[in-house]
Parts: C-alpha cells; structure tokens; sequence
C-alpha cells in the first residue's frame, strides 16, 4: 500500500512539463553559468534566490512536478522568513497550519506541554505544517512570478542527467530526454537531487555517518477531528499501536501519524491496509471516521558527505546530508543550504568575490549538518533505545519529567528545528560586548517589528547596514558591494530593544544577504565597516 495517493493533486501540479529546449539542437554543448539538478523544495529555492538576484540558472528535473504524498511536513519560522524573501511565505502561511504548541505523553499520561515561540513579535509563528507538494508548488509560483519580472530563471521538466563529468573550470551534462540525449555544459552545477543522489554517486563520493535499522510507518488519514493544532507525541503509547507514536495536523483535513514498528518486521505484511487501520483505530478510537490518504514504511540515516564542494560541483539538501525526521531538520536545513549559498554563488559569478567564498558555503554548512546530525542522533537514541538499560533510563527520565521541570529538558522527542548560529565562521567580524548573544556575529537574525512593517522585510536579501538610535551615512560601497542602509529608532520596551540593543543605547550591525550577522558595533565606523565587508566575502 505504499503511496497509494488520491487524486487531490490532479493537473495543477505537473508544474513544468517537458518542452523541446534549443540546447537539443545546438551543434556544440551550450555552456550555462549556473545549472541546478532537483527541483524539489531545495533545488527550487536556490534557483529562485539566483535568479532574483539576476544569475541566469538552468533548474532541471527528471519529473514534471512534485512527487506526491505529504513527506515533508512541518517547516519551521526561518525556512518561512527565506521563503517570504523569496516571494512565497505569505501563501504558505495562508495554506498552512500553523503551531506553537507541543505535547508529550507517556503512555495514557500528559507529561507537559512547551511553546516554541512564547514571545510576540514575529510575522512567522513557530512551525506550519503544509505537504511538501504544496510547499514545491508555493516555491514555483513565486519562481513562476520572479520569470515574468524578469529574472533569468529556466526550469525543463523530464530531463534526466545520466552523466555529469568534471573539469577544472566547468562540468559537462550528459541529459535524457522524451526526444532523445543531449550535452550541456556549466561553470557551476549545484546538486540537489536528493538522498539518493546520482550525481553524487557519478562523482565517486560517498557519505560519512550511521545508518538506523528501525522502521516507522507513515499514515497520513483524511478525517474531520476535534484534535487540537499541536504536535503530540506518544512514548509507549496506550494504544499500543507502536513503540511511539507521532500525530500532527496538516492543511485539508489531514492528518499525519507515525509508528515506531521496531526493527525486524515484514514490511509487505505492515503495508497491508487492514493491518494499518487496525493501528490507526487503536490510536484514533472506534467511532472516529477516516480514509487512508498515504502510507509508507521509512528508515533513515544520519550521514553526510565529507565536503560538500567540489570544485565547480556544489550539493545541497539531502544530497549532502540526511538526518531522522525526529525534529524537523531534513527539509528545512537544506532551505537554510540554499539561503547561504545563492548569495555566496552570485558574488564570485558576478566576480565581486573571490571561488573561496564558496568554501565557506562548505564550512558552514557542514558545522550545520554536524549540529543537525547529533541533535537528531541524541532524538533517535531516546525514542529508541538500543538496550534494556538506556530503555530504564529513558522511561525514569519520563516519569521525572511530569512532575520536575529540570528533567524535561533530557526527555528528547525530537529537538526541533532552529536555524544554525555560524559561531567561529571565518566569516565573522568583530563583536560588542554587552549586546544581546542570540545576535552576536553568525547568528541569524531574530525579526521584529518596525512600525507597520518587520524588520526582515526590510533587510531583505542584500548586504545591510543596521543603525539603531545612532546616525549612519545614507549610503555606503566598498568592495564593489553597495550597501543597503536601515536606520531604526528603538523603543526601550521594543523587540529591537530586546533582541538588539539589550541595556546598550545604540548599535550598528552589518547583514549578510542571509541575515546572518557579519559585525556589530556601538557606532559607525566607515573603516571598520568595510574591513567586516572584506571579510564576509572573503576578501580579506
């Protein structure tokens, strides 16, 4: 039973269709700046942030849309905050359900309830949980709409790379199509062509990681419930329907469950669907009405490859690393790979930065698949234990948990996902003690409001120049980079105050085009400044 989709997502998802492209019929390879293989949510990210910032990209994908059923689920704030850069937020959020709340329960027991987002002052709430075919399809609309303002963005659907070699300056594609193969080249080609990578594996590399034996079942139900909008989620669950059990509400009336089935099963036998609903019921209850939608049975690992440049050759997403579903961190880690690299991509295509730049897209990005990794191994570890002592000690965690707060703070169903702080980067100019740590150099930016807008909208994708209650030049280049200036005056009950500013009475910050800071200082200093500038771009 596995995939057995209904037709919910009919015509309007086969997004783009094969067409003849010119390239076909070109007597020598047509060389592209930029190529991306995979269109899903990463793939379609970093070609929308390339475009936008006028690169011409070449986005190719062996299928016509998005594949179907829900997978991905559940995208947290900093992945909306990049997608609403990207022109596509406001409709998620609209199409979404959104959360802040979370249960944990062991066995028929409410151990205790968390907010991730307890503060006000966010245009984005914690998490939404959309279907990943809608989250494609909300990315290519804004890509759809970025091509009609002109940016040099083309996407060709059934095109299959069956080869991709490597030079020192540029890769050549080998490309099926329904009319037969062709060859292209590039300067760059970014993969994001997923776990299974075949250009990964074209290119000889491998992963580095663990591989977990134990198996869950996905069953996404359409039912009408009286649930509330929170993420529950059982330890040894009274229904008795798994090891655990995980339940979540997505847009159209359905709803996600997982089961942990344990390790040695006969997947054939628990994809049958009497045998899924006789789980389902067990949870939901006899008098409650629903269809099965989706089901699969999925392991996973925790890996990653040692580099994720290679030369002109870039993986991002799931390409590069894969994590447990425990917590979030697939897909919305691989928005946050597109998010720092489209900026790095640009400026060395656009030659106002050096290829090293593109190293730190590397460094960066594996210090957060490393953070990814081992947060979502911990997860993995005390959902399942691996033995009957770390089951015991687990389970007496649990108890303390419903009583003593200290103890909640172990219990681990999933740490959920948080947008990584690049602390250490090479990129990171100086600091001011005495500024708010959550906003110190590498950290993303946290967003608030300014007036009747949000402060991330006003940021928006390029390099900024952030005063707050200090004076700063109108306009600032160095390096060939022009910088976009904001000037701000906080309130001293404000959340730029708070999240800013803290006791300080002034601050400038410089931006990255990721909304990372790069620097921060008590005034302005055109010197200091465009030394910081140098050095996020790796100029220095």
């Amino acid at each position: 039973m596995e995939n057995p989709i209904t037709e919910r997502y009919p015509v309007a998802f086969r997004l783009y269709p094969y067409v003849r492209s010119p390239d076909q019929d070109a007597a020598t390879p047509v060389r592209h700046k930029v190529i991306v293989v995979g269109a899903g949510p990463v793939g379609l990210a970093t070609a929308l942030d390339l475009g936008r910032r006028g690169i011409p990209v070449l986005l190719l994908d062996d299928h016509e849309g998005p594949g179907l059923g829900s997978r991905a689920i559940c995208f947290a704030k900093r992945t909306l905050e990049i997608c609403d850069r990207l022109g596509a937020g406001e409709a998620m959020l609209a199409k979404g359900i959104q959360w802040n709340i979370g249960k944990v329960f062991h066995d028929d027991r409410l151990l205790y309830e968390f907010n991730l987002l307890p503060e006000d002052g966010h245009a984005f709430p914690a998490f939404i949980n959309l279907q990943q075919p809608w989250f494609e399809k909300f990315l290519h609309d804004g890509l759809v709409t970025a091509q009609e303002e002109g940016a040099p963005i083309e996407i060709r659907g059934r095109n299959r790379v069956d080869t991709v070699t490597r030079h020192q300056d540029h890769v050549s594609l080998d490309i099926m199509t329904p009319d037969g193969p062709y060859r292209i080249e590039a300067d760059w080609l970014v993969a994001c062509d997923g776990a299974r990578s075949p250009i990964r594996n074209m290119l000889g590399l491998g992963f580095e990681g663990r591989v977990f034996e134990d198996n869950f079942l996905i069953a996404d139900v359409k039912m009408k419930a009286d649930f509330p909008t929170e993420r529950w989620f059982w330890f040894e669950p009274h229904f008795k329907s798994g090891d655990s059990a995980l339940l979540h509400k997505q847009p159209d009336d359905i709803w996600r469950i997982d089961f942990q089935l344990g390790w040695n099963i006969d997947r054939a036998k628990e994809l049958e669907p009497e045998n899924i609903k006789a789980r389902v019921s067990a949870m939901l209850g006899p008098d409650v009405e629903y269809e099965l939608d989706w089901c699969s049975i999925y392991t996973f690992q925790c890996r990653r490859m040692a580099k994720f440049r290679h030369g002109p050759v870039l993986f991002a997403g799931d390409s590069a690393h894969q994590v447990s579903p425990f917590g979030a961190r697939g897909a919305n880690s691989g928005i946050q790979d597109a998010d720092n690299l489209g900026w790095k991509l640009a400026l060395v295509v656009n030659g106002l930065a050096p290829a090293a730049l593109l190293d730190t897209y590397d460094e960066e990005r594996v210090f957060g698949a490393d953070e990814n990794i081992a947060n979502s191994t911990r997860s993995t570890d005390f959902i399942t234990p691996k033995s009957a002592i770390s089951k015991l000690f687990r389970n007496a965690v649990l108890d303390l948990a419903e009583t003593l707060p200290f103890a909640r703070t172990v219990v681990n169903s999933g740490r959920l996902s948080i947008p990584c702080t690049y602390d250490g980067s090479r990129l990171n100019g100086p600091d001011l003690p005495g500024l708010p740590a959550r906003t110190r150099p590498g950290s993303p930016c946290p967003d608030a409001p300014v007036g009747t807008d949000w402060l991330l909208r006003l940021i928006g994708g390029v390099f900024t120049l952030l005063a707050i209650n200090t004076d700063v030049p109108a306009t600032f280049i160095a390096h060939g980079v022009a910088l976009k200036v904001l000037s701000v005056e906080a309130s001293p009950d404000s959340g730029l105050q708070e999240r800013y500013l803290g006791t300080a009475g002034s601050a400038v910050y410089l931006i990255r085009p990721d909304q990372h800071v790069a620097a921060r200082w008590d005034r302005f200093d055109a010197v200091a400044v465009g030394a910081a500038l140098a050095r996020a771009i790796a100029k220095d």
